[in-house]
């Protein structure tokens, strides 16, 4: 398990809030202030396309960090949507860059953090990669994406939620699934 790099930070520097599902915790454009982490419920991060369609970007659940890029840019770049009613830690931005600058416990446990995250990412990039929708969903199954609806996993992995749908039924017939409860599976 990595250090949590952010108990070195002045209590000052963590500020906890609740938002209820729907609410936004900051809107694409708005001037950053920090980074932040999710104690309970989930976040949801997406962005308005070129056509109109909502992207979704990231699904952040209980125990994991987002917004780490506003540390280094001066507006968000996504919206953030409270996807189930939670407790978000805010970490100040002002902070970190002081600590990164004069803590060097602080700056490596941080570049871990940020390391295993994209060691995350390239995974997922792997599970798009797959072209039959069927085996996506379950490698994507199997990595431990299946979190929240089978619209935000449908999301999260680039099918639409039909396809989605129609892939988990196949993997249940298949025997490679159960579905254990109305949007519920495991693997057999």
């Amino acid at each position: 398990m990595i250090f949590d790099p952010f108990i070195l930070l002045q209590p000052t520097a963590r500020r906890t809030k609740t938002l209820q599902k729907g609410e936004r915790l900051f809107v694409q454009g708005e001037p950053t202030s920090g980074l932040y982490q999710v104690l309970s419920g989930s976040i949801m991060l997406q962005r308005m396309s070129i056509d109109g369609d909502v992207r979704a970007l990231h699904r952040a659940a209980a125990g994991g960090y987002f917004a780490e890029a506003s540390i280094f840019s001066d507006v968000y770049h996504c919206d953030a949507i409270c996807s189930q009613t939670g407790h978000f830690l805010k970490i100040g931005k002002a902070e970190i860059i002081a600590a990164m600058k004069t803590n060097p416990a602080f700056c490596e446990s941080f570049m871990k953090l940020l390391a295993m995250q994209v060691q995350s990412y390239r995974s997922l990039i792997e599970i798009l990669a797959i072209r039959s929708a069927k085996e996506r969903v379950l490698t994507a199954f199997r990595a431990g994406y299946f979190e929240g609806t089978i619209i935000e996993f449908a999301n999260r992995i680039n099918l639409t939620h039909e396809t989605c749908y129609r892939a988990l039924r196949a993997l249940v017939a298949d025997g490679q699934l159960r579905r254990i409860g109305q949007g519920q599976y495991q693997l057999v």
